[in-house]
């Protein structure tokens, strides 16, 4: 992790390595170590752990999300009802694996 990037932990003294960010942890960050921040203040993604190249948040999506082979790579899915409304969608995602689970999704602008 880079030296100035801060833990996603909700207890900074845990001894806990690096986790997935819950929705939960999301909010109480926002209510708590960012309430101070400007609304203006600018949500950057980075595309890899190592901070190789970031990009301004732009959109997201609700989805379901599988790992393939780890738990910290894989794909995302539609969620059941966007399946059922959506007959070509349901072609193109035929195979949602049992594991796929809720998942807010961020994209980057860039």
């Amino acid at each position: 992790m880079p030296e100035n990037q801060q833990s996603t932990s909700s207890d900074p003294n845990a001894d806990i390595p690096d986790r997935p960010l819950t929705l939960a942890v999301l909010r109480q960050l926002v209510r708590s170590d960012w309430r101070g921040l400007p609304g203006s203040t600018l949500i950057v993604l980075s595309r890899d752990v190592e901070g190789n190249a970031f990009s301004p948040f732009a959109s997201y999506s609700r989805s379901r999300y599988a790992p393939t082979c780890n738990d910290f790579v894989g794909e995302v899915f539609p969620l059941p009802e966007e399946l059922k409304e959506d007959r070509e969608l349901r072609k193109l995602f035929a195979n949602v694996p049992a594991s796929a689970v809720p998942a807010l999704v961020l994209y980057p602008l860039g």
